[in-house]
């Protein structure tokens, strides 16, 4: 009986972390990859699952290791430290993938059908946002356990009808370095971040309905979990990777991410399954939204208990910027979030790393050196990205991939373990 109760307790986390990560707003990634890749999509969808599905599962083990909160990812470089990055993944979630929803939902929801301006469809949608933030109820939990679902078997129709009525013929990639083309695009769907933050959610619930339940148990359901939701984020993404890749040439070669994913669904389901599957991207859109604006006024209230205000300020806040950034079309938001992810992502990824292996491995000193090295080498990542020009960067490796901060953070960190390893073997 507790054998069943812990594989049901499985595959109910799993369902949760993969509808956590498995955002609307990330739908509109893989069918665009896919296309401009063509013949390398397999290449492609390499690099997009690198950064969009093992880095933010290693980041939920991560959370199996450490079952705290978001502060304890950054807390062995240092407090202080912890918080600014705490505050830097909200305020860039707040102003970048929640604006991101209304795009989405105006692209695809309304456009098609209302001849509304885009900042009418921003207030009107983070206006019902904000009322959801401040009366928090049961709706949305009940509209999430279905909106997944009925999206995921949308998708699979899409998928099916592509794989069976079209050739698998493809022609040359519109890319010349697929796989860190793959990676960086991966950067958008925010997922690494999402592991950082909702991992903690994951260990609250499980805290609250089984309080009996020892550590390694906890840890090894949601490592589990984890394991059972990204094969299944595998699956979805590269299956959408390679239905836009045999879609390569039948649509305008600077079509848009939302024109893409639409133009896919009228080919393969038709007009009726297309509104259907706009209406179920704009509704999860929306409860990404409110989650993301909830999550940012919880943290701020949690930093200030005595501020009876904090929760409020911070939900006008997150809304009146959703407003704002919500009104352009994705493409733009997807161009400005690039800078902000290429400097923030780095040290997210090298937190969850270094938080996966095994404390012998990593002391404060490691953490202290390997962020801040990885803090170093992203900045002219980060630079290149504004459009500044970064050739004296060339001479580090992979840096002409927007990776320049891998090689350095690397070799920081072997070279603090092979001096403990000398200092051990002389002691």
């Amino acid at each position: 009986m507790a054998s069943v109760n812990r594989t049901r307790e499985i595959l109910l986390t799993a369902l949760a972390l993969f509808s956590l990560f498995f955002g609307a707003g990330n739908l509109i990634l893989p069918p665009l990859l896919g296309y401009t890749a063509a013949g390398s999509w397999w290449l492609v969808g390499l690099g997009f699952c690198l950064s969009a599905v093992l880095i933010p599962i290693l980041g939920i083990l991560a959370h199996a290791r450490l079952q705290g909160t978001m502060f304890d990812f950054a807390n062995m470089v240092s407090p202080g430290f912890s918080r600014v990055y705490c505050y830097l993944v909200y305020a860039i979630s707040i102003s970048l993938p929640s604006p991101r929803t209304a795009a989405v939902t105006h692209e695809m929801g309304v456009a098609p059908l209302l001849d509304a301006p885009a900042l009418a469809t921003s207030i009107v949608y983070f206006l019902l946002v904000l009322l959801f933030v401040l009366n928090r109820g049961w709706i949305l939990d009940v509209i999430g356990k279905f909106l997944s679902p009925a999206l995921l078997l949308v998708l699979l129709g899409i998928i099916g009808v592509s794989f069976f009525r079209f050739p698998f013929e493809f022609d040359a990639s519109g890319f010349s370095n697929p796989i860190s083309s793959g990676i960086l695009e991966g950067y958008q769907t925010f997922d690494a971040i999402g592991a950082v933050v909702v991992g903690g959610v994951i260990i609250i619930s499980i805290n609250i309905k089984e309080k009996a339940m020892s550590f390694s148990t906890k840890r090894r359901i949601i490592a589990r979990a984890g394991w059972l939701a990204g094969m299944g984020l595998l699956f979805v993404y590269g299956s959408l990777i390679l239905t836009g890749a045999l879609f390569h040439g039948m649509f305008s070669e600077d079509i848009s991410r939302t024109e893409l994913l639409s133009g896919i669904s009228k080919a393969t389901l038709g007009n009726s399954a297309n509104l259907f599957l706009s209406l179920l991207v704009s509704l999860a859109c929306f409860t990404t939204a409110v989650g993301i604006v909830t999550g940012a006024a919880d943290f701020v209230k949690s930093r200030y208990p005595n501020r009876r205000y904090a929760y409020l300020v911070t939900a006008l806040l997150g809304c009146f910027l959703g407003i704002l950034m919500g009104q352009f079309e994705v493409g733009y938001i997807i161009a400005i979030a690039l800078p902000a992810l290429m400097f923030i992502y780095p040290i997210t990824i090298i937190l969850i790393l270094l938080n996966v292996l095994p404390r012998s491995y990593t002391s404060p000193l490691v953490f202290k050196a390997v962020v801040f090295t990885t803090i170093i080498f992203s900045i002219p990542d980060f630079l290149g990205s504004l459009g500044l020009e970064m050739s004296w960067w060339a001479w580090i490796p992979l840096s002409g991939y927007k990776l320049g901060w891998v090689l350095p953070s690397v070799a920081v960190f072997l070279f603090l373990l092979l001096i403990r390893g000398n200092k051990s073997h002389n002691e």
